[in-house]
């Protein structure tokens, strides 16, 4: 049997040299590549692929809310993530949003090959250690505001920019600011910023 591919990532290169390692596998056809997130869903309803391998950081739609989307209107679709950042809080949410195998680009090509086969078979498949790790860093202790206020602060917007942003009080902003902080250990909203991107809770 083949198994049909999808493959978005929104680097060409990366992209086109996914596609030639994976057509060298004899029981693989990848039919349809994008670079966009907000292009999944349609390539995968007029492409009907059977896995779909899928980066996260994209524009349009990164690829753990493409995966929701697919899992929803797509639900014959197995998603696999396949991402540079095996972060612990990313595993999490991808298996949240339907996926089904999580592999980080620097494992070898064999083990992607591997990975389609068993989520075809049924199975789900996650690196050992970034699954381990996942169980060891718990759940995001931020809330869906804590991280829209978080998002919105990455630009560097002041506190009223953010308020306006989001349709909130100045008073509100600063109390999800805060309250991240807190919960991140940090000492201001910007390493609250990037501690919460390390975990993969953003």
């Amino acid at each position: 049997m083949t198994i049909r591919l999808l493959l978005a990532d929104d680097q060409e290169l990366i992209r086109s040299a996914l596609s030639a390692l994976l057509e060298l596998e004899e029981d693989f056809q990848v039919v349809c590549s994008v670079g966009r997130g907000d292009e999944v869903i349609q390539a995968a309803r007029e492409h009907r692929p059977d896995v779909a391998l899928l980066d996260i950081e994209m524009p349009g739609l990164d690829g753990l809310a493409a995966a929701a989307v697919l899992a929803a209107q797509v639900p014959d679709c197995r998603v696999v993530i396949l991402t540079t950042f095996g972060r612990s809080g990313y595993l999490r949410r991808a298996m949240e949003a339907g996926a089904v195998g999580f592999v980080v680009k620097d494992a070898p090509p064999e083990a992607l090959a591997d990975a389609v086969r068993r989520v075809m078979k049924g199975e789900r498949v996650v690196d050992p250690a970034l699954a381990a790790a996942t169980l060891a860093a718990g759940e995001s202790p931020l809330t869906a505001r804590e991280r829209d206020v978080l998002n919105v602060a990455r630009s560097g917007a002041t506190v009223a920019e953010i308020a306006a942003k989001l349709y909130l009080s100045e008073g509100t902003v600063r109390n999800y600011l805060s309250a991240a902080i807190a919960k991140t250990s940090a000492h201001n909203r910007m390493e609250a910023l990037r501690i919460a991107d390390e975990r993969g809770w953003l």
